[in-house]
């Protein structure tokens, strides 16, 4: 019997989520799990919920229906603010510089898809290039910021489509542009996982870098599936948010059979091109460039959504043992990741990633909402795991276990997230007059910053201050 657990937030009601939430009721309506018997034969996680723990389940049910609800409008303002931001950047930058354009008869229309159409996180941060950035044997300097900016940037590209980080790639950063994919997830019936492939060199290449897309901010899925608490069981692994498993092509809750399937038998999931999963197309062609750049070791990186998806990646290499590729695994590196899976991936994960070397790096800025989820309790089980390099607001480094405040909710956290929203605006519009004007925050920036006031944690999560902590921070023993 396989063993899953599965928060339904798309076919249980109202009545029964009101009593679930109230007397602890209509559990199996809200809970779908693997295995068999009654409640109490399901273990204490599930049939004795305090009501802490029925809270967080309704709240994040909620918070996937409504954003569900809001698929198609948000979808549309998406491509609306992105196409009108694109504007904007072709013609000056500005309303007066449209507005010129426009009367003089030599307005810019943005092309979707083009080597100049940012994505929206791409007009929030402006900068493509690398910082500093003088060689690729710099990028050998594991503790380097070389190393670390690098990761953030391409982290960040991958956010950009096929055409935009083809030409960063080649044009600005002088390397070699491998492949840019948009695999499928069957749970949500489209090509929703981008990922591209880059080496720092077309021959002979000592890095090969692998990036995955994190959550866009106008995808309902995307935020569904950080908002999502379901898992998988995998014995040799542990139990594995499944949202993530799905995001990587592997399976389905909806035939949950499907999971075991794919990862036995890959070659039922990889044959059709229009559907071919991230997991098997990324290491099939990671296995070739081995191959053809002997020398070379792999990075794998990814922000947000993406950074979850960058460390199950290896954990998957290391479950169908794939010891040769992993042994050139040079560094998994993550920013504002959430948490991925039980004790028992952390046990695993510390022993074949973490030790006798260090490969694994995951970067937490400040309040970011994203890394406390899910939650850590005696529940969900989720657990963080490898080294976390946390920054608080002022970009000072400190290497901790685990991030503070781990789980974000209660009214205690409530006016201390707020202070910091408040202080996150100020500081923003401050950071061109103190760093300098590389640093000056886009208009754009600005009005997401402020959106922290709305939704604490949310803003703290975006690249921009990911970027910041790479250039700007420094380490310190305490704050």
């Amino acid at each position: 019997m396989e063993d899953y657990l599965i928060v339904r937030s798309d076919t249980v009601s109202l009545a029964d989520l009101a009593r679930f939430l109230t007397y602890g009721e209509r559990v199996e309506k809200v809970i779908e799990t693997g295995r068999v018997g009654s409640l109490e034969q399901r273990g204490p996680a599930v049939s004795a919920l305090s009501q802490d723990h029925r809270w967080v389940i309704v709240v994040s049910i909620v918070a996937r229906r409504i954003i569900t609800f809001l698929r198609k409008p948000m979808e549309l303002y998406g491509l609306v603010v992105e196409f009108f931001l694109n504007l904007l950047y072709l013609n000056g930058g500005g309303l007066v510089g449209l507005i010129r354009n426009l009367l003089t008869g030599k307005i810019v229309m943005p092309e979707r898809g083009s080597s100049s159409y940012l994505s929206f996180i791409g007009h929030i941060d402006t900068r493509l290039d690398l910082h500093n950035f003088q060689s690729q044997s710099a990028l050998r300097e594991l503790e380097g910021r070389a190393l670390l900016d690098f990761c953030i940037m391409a982290s960040k590209l991958a956010y950009e489509n096929a055409n935009v980080v083809e030409d960063v790639v080649t044009n600005r950063w002088k390397m070699h542009f491998v492949e840019f994919y948009s695999c499928w997830n069957e749970y949500q019936k489209e090509r929703s996982t981008q990922v591209f492939i880059m080496c720092d060199k077309q021959k002979n290449a000592d890095i090969i870098l692998i990036s995955f897309r994190g959550t866009e901010p106008f995808d309902a899925d995307d935020w569904c599936t950080d908002f999502d608490y379901s898992w998988y069981h995998i014995p040799q692994l542990g139990k594995i948010h499944m949202g993530f498993l799905e995001a990587l092509g592997l399976g389905t809750r909806d035939q949950i059979s499907t999971v075991q399937l794919s990862l036995q038998d890959p070659k039922s999931f990889s044959e059709n091109r229009n559907k071919r999963n991230a997991y098997y197309t990324v290491r099939n062609k990671l296995r070739s460039l081995l191959k053809v750049h002997p020398n070379a070791k792999f990075i794998v990186t990814g922000h947000s959504l993406g950074g979850a998806l960058a460390i199950l990646f290896p954990a998957i290499l290391l479950l169908h043992e794939e010891t040769e590729v992993v042994e050139r695994l040079l560094a998994v590196s993550t920013f504002g990741q959430p948490r991925v899976g039980d004790a028992q991936l952390e046990r695993f994960m510390e022993a074949h990633v973490c030790h006798p070397v260090e490969k694994y790096f995951r970067v937490v800025y400040c309040n970011d909402l994203i890394p406390r989820i899910p939650y850590d309790d005696r529940m969900f089980l989720y657990k963080h795991f490898g080294v976390c390099r946390y920054y608080n607001s002022l970009f000072i480094e400190k290497e901790m276990k685990e991030e503070p405040d781990r789980n974000f909710f209660g009214v205690k956290y409530i006016i201390p997230l707020y202070l910091t929203a408040v202080w996150e605006i100020i500081k923003g519009l401050a950071m061109g007059c103190i760093f300098g004007s590389e640093y000056k925050e886009t208009w754009v920036a600005t009005f997401f910053t402020i959106l922290g006031l709305v939704m604490p944690g949310i803003s703290a999560h975006c690249p921009t201050n990911y970027v910041n902590c790479a250039r700007l921070g420094k380490k310190s023993s305490r704050f």
